[in-house]
């Protein structure tokens, strides 16, 4: 589980992936934020305290009605206490979503969960077992930050110098950065082939009810109180995606225990293929929504 994938080979995808996404963006993206203060913290609170409630509350039925075992519980809490993944900006970026959005909050929690990581970690180590705790792994989110930022920022910068060639290299690296999460998605699969029906027999309702749950309070938080459509979509990838690169490697290295990391390695697999399921289906009924004002004016 703990691979040279996953250790090596997903990171450098994913900064290839924020690279092209740097391509696509320039200051005046980021600078809009500022008129969506309210937005942002919505949709944190949703990620940072109201994932973890709803997924401590799902934790404790199966705890209690379906025999999870103490170390799968914490790891179902690790990960959903780990920030959203880059992967979701890319989510964002092919089903039209508003990129800035998922950079900024994916920082922004990344920098949180130094704190809230430890914390919800070590509540479930000491709830479910016999006690336990994490430091705040710093080296692991400067990680997550050089991924995420640095990336980005070159392709910024080329696109700023070279504003052209950015334009006409942005299909491109959109379908490349489809090829590349495809192969990511693939590897993964192959990686842990043998171990998949173990792990989804033991986690793999749990998990799927979490990740639904998470992608819908994601797209409807933020509209029930008028955020645009594409905020919405990138507020449900950023939090229906996790990083569960982070968790599942703390889990490994630093707590020693694959059977902790099993939660964030199904989830890790099966949030590409519902996420996509939800850009497909959020794209279709933006349609059907404009060809219905189309017709009415």
């Amino acid at each position: 589980m703990d691979s040279a994938l996953t250790t090596i080979g997903l990171p450098i995808a994913l900064g290839i992936i924020m690279l092209g996404l740097g391509l696509s963006l320039t200051v005046k993206d980021f600078t809009r934020l500022i008129s969506m203060p309210w937005t942002i913290v919505l949709i944190l609170g949703c990620q940072i305290v109201l994932l973890p409630i709803f997924c401590f509350g799902l934790v404790l039925v199966f705890v209690n009605y379906f025999d999870l075992s103490p170390l799968l519980a914490v790891g179902m809490m690790m990960m959903a206490a780990s920030p959203g993944g880059t992967t979701a900006s890319l989510y964002s970026y092919l089903f039209k979503g508003n990129v800035a959005l998922n950079i900024s909050l994916t920082a922004i929690n990344s920098l949180t969960a130094m704190v809230t990581l430890p914390l919800i970690t070590g509540f479930s180590l000491g709830y479910f077992t016999e006690g336990g705790s994490i430091g705040l792994q710093t080296d692991k989110m400067i990680q997550v930050f050089a991924v995420i930022l640095v990336p980005v920022a070159i392709g910024m910068f080329i696109r700023a110098r070279m504003t052209s060639f950015a334009e006409r290299m942005e299909k491109p690296v959109k379908l490349g950065s489809v090829l590349v999460l495809v192969a990511v998605i693939v590897g993964a699969i192959a990686a842990e082939w043998a171990n998949l029906p173990q792990y989804i027999v033991s986690v793999g309702l749990m998990v799927l009810v979490f990740n639904i749950v998470s992608l819908i309070i994601g797209y409807w938080a933020p509209r029930t109180v008028g955020t645009g459509r594409p905020e919405a979509i990138a507020s449900c990838m950023e939090i229906g995606l996790h990083n569960t690169t982070l968790s599942l490697t703390i889990a490994v290295t630093v707590l020693g225990s694959t059977e902790i990391a099993i939660p964030s390695a199904v989830y890790g697999v099966l949030m590409f293929f519902t996420a996509a399921a939800a850009g497909v289906l959020l794209t279709r009924r933006d349609a059907r929504e404009a060809k219905a004002e189309a017709e009415t004016v």
